[in-house]
């Protein structure tokens, strides 16, 4: 017999397969996921779910994906973490030293707690690039977010209510428009298409069968 354990989905009691995702075992327990579920096993942040052991006090975070359930977990799955969002024209936002402060100037409210970093799902380091971006080192901030999936939940666990993974978005910008070297093979891909060189190959592809699509997904190349 597989182990059980009691969760609480929205204050109701289920038991459940102790080997279960929270996400696994809350359809396994009947509901159904119409949002916030995302890719379902990878990484897209859709999925940010808190919850409280029975019997502690500390809220926890995770990915429903990913977190495997415990006894006596309390569960609540929010649709989306609110966060702040600015305004901004890339066309006329500059890599000043300014522009942080004037778009998102809460993050010099940061007190260094480092819960945005233990939160983090993805292992990032994520008080260190919320720093680059007060310094004005974009590149650095840029390269430390690079893996963020915005899930938001550092944001949720933040005092000083930064919205981390939109600053990391604004540095990624910053640094692609106007601080890295040009990719000209992009540059020179993008024009091709929009001539229409590669139309052949788009038909080519949308002409196999669903099953040759999959077999050649399958086993594509993967760069390392």
């Amino acid at each position: 017999m597989e182990e059980m354990v009691n969760i609480y989905i929205m204050g109701k009691k289920y038991s459940v397969p102790a080997s279960l995702t929270i996400m696994t075992a809350t359809e396994y327990a009947g509901y159904k996921y119409v949002r916030g579920c995302g890719c379902r096993n990878g990484f897209c942040g859709a999925c940010a779910t808190v919850y409280r052991i029975k019997g502690e006090f500390e809220l926890r975070t995770g990915l429903a994906c990913q977190t495997q359930v415990q006894e006596g977990m309390y569960i609540a799955s929010l649709p989306f973490f609110p966060t702040k969002k600015a305004e901004y024209d890339m066309n006329e936002t500059k890599p000043t030293e300014q522009v942080m402060m004037t778009l998102y100037p809460e993050i010099y409210s940061c007190i260094g707690c480092n819960a945005c970093t233990k939160a983090c799902p993805q292992k990032l380091n994520v008080m260190q690039y919320i720093a680059y971006a007060q310094r004005g080192e974009y590149e650095k901030c840029a390269e430390e977010s690079f893996d963020c999936v915005a899930c938001g939940i550092c944001a949720s666990r933040c005092p000083a209510g930064i919205t981390h993974p939109q600053v990391g978005v604004l540095a990624r910008r910053l640094t692609g428009k106007y601080l890295a070297p040009e990719s000209k093979h992009l540059t020179t891909r993008v024009d091709e298409i929009e001539k229409g060189e590669h139309e052949h190959l788009i038909e080519a592809v949308m002409a196999k069968p669903i099953e040759e699509l999959k077999e050649l997904y399958n086993h594509r190349d993967i760069e390392k």
